[in-house]
């Protein structure tokens, strides 16, 4: 092969790959009207859906992030006999069907359960309530924030630490004064993955919590009940909001990673 072509082929094969991701979303915004639209956005229970969706994501990603960092450090760190096997069940949920996933934390949560029993002792039933819906959220997609963490905190000198230990700072210390920051650019990236993982999740979630209506859930139960034509501009808007979310996310990446140079 002439190396002067290989260029023009890597550019046709990617413009291909390019094209095969463009031209759905381009055929659903072409097909959807700006009153479409509009009207979308003034329906209230569109609103809630779309508000429910990102607040929960958003709260799901903060909380599980308190354990998810450690494990990832600890990961990074630390060699044991079942570490493989670890880092196969971080790996999990990513590779099981996403329905079986919601059929396992429904088991899992449900009043049946132990943790179902205990929340109902305090009049709490997690099935059918945001929390549950977190729970599933946060279990298809916290691999992305352990595995974006772990590598960050490969990629920090072991010596540095070594030296501060050897300096007399405590771990914990260390931790957040050294590994923390230096690792932080992959974890962001990792934290917004992790949300925007949760925001497009719909099997799991379905299964666990119908009511009150995510707006993944609400796409499928409009589709189902009106058609395309009631279920597309609902997608265009949530695709429009999640795109303005994101745009914003990682300006506030570059921003820390600007102050951090």
């Amino acid at each position: 092969m002439n190396n002067r072509s290989t260029p023009i082929i890597f550019i046709f094969l990617g413009g291909l790959i390019l094209l095969f991701v463009i031209a759905p979303l381009a055929s659903m915004f072409l097909a959807t009207t700006p009153n479409q639209i509009f009207e979308t956005t003034q329906d209230q229970e569109v609103i809630d859906s779309i508000w429910l969706t990102l607040r929960v994501s958003f709260l799901s990603t903060l909380f599980f992030a308190i354990g998810a960092i450690p494990l990832a450090y600890y990961l990074a760190r630390t060699k044991f006999k079942l570490k493989k096997l670890v880092n196969g069940i971080v790996d999990l949920p990513i590779v099981i069907p996403h329905s079986a996933a919601g059929i396992a934390i429904l088991g899992f949560i449900s009043r049946d359960s132990v943790i179902g029993k205990a929340a109902s002792s305090v009049g709490l039933n997690f099935v059918g309530h945001p929390i549950g819906i977190a729970i599933a959220m946060a279990f298809v997609s916290i691999p992305f924030l352990i595995n974006a963490a772990r590598d960050g905190f490969n990629n920090v000198p072991v010596k540095l630490e070594k030296t501060a230990l050897n300096l007399g700072a405590s771990p914990v210390r260390v931790f957040f004064t050294i590994s923390l920051p230096l690792a932080w650019k992959n974890i962001l990236s990792g934290l917004i993955m992790m949300f925007a993982r949760g925001l497009s999740e719909f099997g799991a979630v379905v299964i666990v919590a119908y009511h009150p209506m995510i707006t993944p859930v609400m796409i499928y139960e409009r589709f189902g009940s009106f058609g395309l034509k009631y279920a597309r501009p609902v997608s265009v808007v949530f695709i429009l909001v999640c795109l303005v979310f994101f745009i914003f996310l990682r300006m506030l990446s570059k921003d820390k990673e600007s102050t951090n140079a």
